[in-house]
């Protein structure tokens, strides 16, 4: 039985986001780890271009989807989970700390909190620590909570997928001041990731190319990270972190789809419920979040 699952990389330039396919070589079968639907802010529109390289990937390899999965509820994409589930099939999950966000996006929008848990949108809600298979491969999640509280990593065979937490170790870390973030949660986490054996692969969800450097790479492993990481290597205490991170966090600006891709990625990819008319309607708070 293999135990080193087959990763291929898909790039959406626009918001410096890598999705994955991570296959069973033996059982083809597969999961798609953090989708993009493509979404052009000035119109209001979506499309599908690179969720389309994903599902021509898939069925070129013969490959079965058994799991649609999200690291977290994404503020700088929106998720085509929806689709990829309408052409290819497969669970959508996410960690069960969900309904944390939920809850909290659900006020800052004025939505109807006990609609939107009736009608859960997502297939499975992982427990923490809970064990599952993509084909022969085993597989589990690791919460990685502190960017948001609904954070998972996959550690799959060798590999392990863990969406925002780490950047490359030339670039750092994720921010923890959006609604239920901690730099202190976020430190403890990245503890457990570190305890992952050194060769571990670790998949990125964003690669954001700093000045010096000229290719976006999406790979690294454990051990580069915990001796190169510039936020947070070895040596360096937790309190020293946090108030690294709370500084650097009080001077960024939100994320510029923060407000759609919410309201969307909570909803496991679903549109907001269409009005009489028959379209479906975003809402922005108007001032609740002030730009850094």
């Amino acid at each position: 039985m293999s135990q080193t699952p087959q990763v291929q990389e898909f790039f959406d330039q626009n918001t410096k986001t890598f999705s994955y396919v991570v296959a069973d070589p033996v059982t083809r079968q597969c999961a798609i780890i953090d989708s993009v639907l493509d979404y052009d802010a000035a119109s209001a529109s979506t499309s599908t271009m690179h969720a389309d390289q994903i599902i021509a990937y898939v069925q070129a390899q013969q490959l079965t989807v058994q799991w649609i999965l999200e690291t977290h509820v994404h503020a700088d994409h929106f998720t085509a989970a929806q689709y990829l589930k309408s052409v290819l099939g497969g669970k959508i999950a996410i960690s069960h700390q969900i309904s944390v966000v939920q809850d909290t996006f659900a006020q800052i929008y004025h939505l109807d909190i006990k609609r939107l848990n009736a009608l859960q949108p997502f297939d499975y809600l992982f427990k923490d620590g809970e064990v599952f298979k993509i084909g022969n491969l085993a597989a589990y999640n690791l919460p990685t909570p502190g960017h948001t509280p609904a954070c998972l990593s996959y550690v799959i065979g060798d590999a392990v997928f863990v969406g925002d937490t780490l950047f490359m170790p030339d670039y750092g870390t994720a921010r923890c001041d959006f609604p239920g973030g901690s730099a202190n949660t976020f430190f403890d986490s990245v503890q457990k990731l570190y305890a992952l054996d050194a060769e571990t692969r670790v998949f990125l969800c964003h690669d954001y190319l700093p000045e010096g450097r000229e290719h976006y790479v999406c790979q690294t492993d454990i051990q580069t990270q915990k001796t190169q990481n510039i936020h947070i290597h070895e040596g360096i205490s937790k309190e020293e972190f946090v108030a690294m991170r709370n500084q650097r966090d009080a001077g960024l600006k939100m994320p510029q789809l923060i407000l759609p891709a919410i309201q969307i990625n909570m909803r496991a990819g679903q549109y907001p419920e269409p009005e009489a008319n028959g379209m479906s309607y975003l809402k922005l708070p108007l001032n609740y979040f002030k730009s850094g």
